[in-house]
């Protein structure tokens, strides 16, 4: 298949089995993204655990300093006297027995669901639908919490919530295209610096494996693990 102009100059830019430090790597993908759409720009953290094992699970947030450049769409489940907190905090959608229903019937409009214990109960029916999708609440994400109004607060400033998949990586959007490349810099580094905290005393051996950052239609650019300082 014939290459595409914008596909030559990108293979042009980004050399081979050559690794990048993360203000270079994030420099590079406003230069090798050419999508007419704002596209967003992740990272690909491959970690020395086996989270197969317990106590090798590396889960948590992280409140990336510039944001993540996306519109979050929350819907927030609680007790009638916390529904006011909750929309003037910004949340998108609040109630609780008729959000319930509508989730049963299908709808999912949303990206993240915030809710209070004492109504956690009332979700259990909805595992099958929010589990696979990652929606469902859960206290060590912050989104199960009595303070309703303070989560939807921190998710529209731009915490995210992340957890290490089956293969050990760990994979998160820190910004869009648009962003100054120091503010990309920043996003990652902060990750980076959460997940070094969050690092299992029985893993065993190096920790970062590999790190990538890519933009939505971008090659991967191999981060230099060794040139981020601090891990």
């Amino acid at each position: 298949m014939a290459l595409t102009k914008n596909r030559k100059k990108v293979l042009e830019k980004v050399e081979n089995n050559k690794v990048y430090s993360l203000a270079d790597a994030s420099k590079m993908l406003k230069d090798i993204t050419f999508t007419k759409f704002d596209s967003s720009v992740d990272i690909d953290v491959r970690l020395g655990v086996d989270p197969k094992q317990a106590n090798q699970m590396v889960r948590g947030v992280s409140t990336l300093p510039h944001g993540t450049g996306k519109t979050v769409k929350v819907l927030v489940l609680c007790t009638p006297d916390k529904e006011a907190e909750a929309k003037a905090a910004g949340a998108d959608f609040v109630g609780l027995d008729d959000y319930i229903d509508k989730i049963a019937g299908g709808w999912l409009d949303i990206d993240i669901i915030i809710t209070m214990p004492a109504v956690m109960a009332k979700l259990g029916k909805l595992g099958k639908i929010l589990g696979p999708r990652n929606l469902m609440p859960n206290p060590k994400s912050g989104t199960v919490t009595p303070d309703v109004a303070k989560a939807v607060t921190e998710v529209k400033a731009g915490k995210i919530d992340f957890k290490v998949d089956k293969t050990g990586i760990i994979h998160a959007s820190v910004g869009k295209v648009s962003f100054d490349s120091d503010k990309l810099n920043e996003n990652a580094l902060e990750l980076i610096n959460v997940l070094y905290r969050l690092k299992p005393s029985a893993a065993k051996g190096t920790y970062f494996k590999s790190i990538f950052v890519s933009s939505t239609m971008s090659p991967g650019v191999n981060v230099d693990v060794k040139s981020i300082s601090g891990i």
